[in-house]
C-alpha cells in the first residue's frame, strides 16, 4: 500500500507556512536591541549615582565602553561584508555609547566634587581626558580638562604648590 503524495505536501507546506510566519518575528534589531541594553546602562548609572552606589555606577559605565568596544570591532569587521546602511547604523550606535560613557566619567566628577571627594574627582575628569582620545570626542576631554582645572581652584592638588 502506498501513501499518497499529497499526504506529506500538506504537512510539509503547513510546517513552512508557519516557519516563513515565525521566522520574521525571530528576526530581531540587533540595533534596537544594543540601544536598548545601552538605554538601561544609562538609567541604571544615575540611578547608582543618585543612590551613591559609586561603584554600581562605575560598573554600568564600564558595561557602556565595553558595547562600544565590541560595536568598534563589529564596524571593521562588517564593513566590507555588509551594505553600508548597517555598518553606518552600526557606527552611530558605537558612538552614541563612547559619548554616554565619557558624559558619564564627567557626571561621576561632578558627582565627587559636590561629595567634596576632590581626588575622586579628579580621577574621573582624568579618565575622560585619558580614555577619549579621538578628534570627535575633543568637546568631552576639553570639558573634562576644564572641571580639572576649576578643581584645582576649589581645590588644589595636594602635590601642587599654589603660587
Amino acid at each position: 500500500m502506498t501513501i499518497p503524495w499529497h499526504t506529506f505536501t500538506r504537512p510539509i507546506a503547513c510546517t513552512l507556512a508557519l516557519l516563513l510566519s515565525i521566522i520574521p518575528g525571530c528576526a530581531h534589531d540587533t540595533y534596537q536591541e544594543r540601544a536598548d541594553i545601552m538605554k538601561n546602562h544609562v538609567e541604571a548609572f544615575y540611578a547608582h549615582l543618585k543612590a551613591n552606589r559609586v561603584e554600581a555606577a562605575v560598573h554600568e559605565n564600564q558595561e557602556i565602553e565595553a558595547m562600544a568596544d565590541q560595536m568598534a570591532e563589529t564596524v571593521r569587521k562588517r564593513a566590507q561584508l555588509h551594505g553600508t546602511s548597517h555598518v553606518e547604523r552600526e557606527f552611530a550606535l558605537m558612538k552614541t555609547a563612547r559619548e554616554t560613557s565619557a558624559q558619564n566619567w564627567i557626571a561621576l566628577g561632578q558627582y565627587f566634587a559636590i561629595k567634596q571627594q576632590t581626588d575622586k574627582a579628579r580621577a574621573s575628569y582624568q579618565r575622560a581626558v585619558d580614555s577619549y582620545t579621538n578628534p570627535v570626542e575633543r568637546t568631552y576631554r576639553e570639558q573634562a580638562a576644564r572641571a580639572l582645572k576649576d578643581l584645582d581652584i576649589m581645590s588644589p592638588a595636594p602635590n601642587r604648590m599654589t603660587p
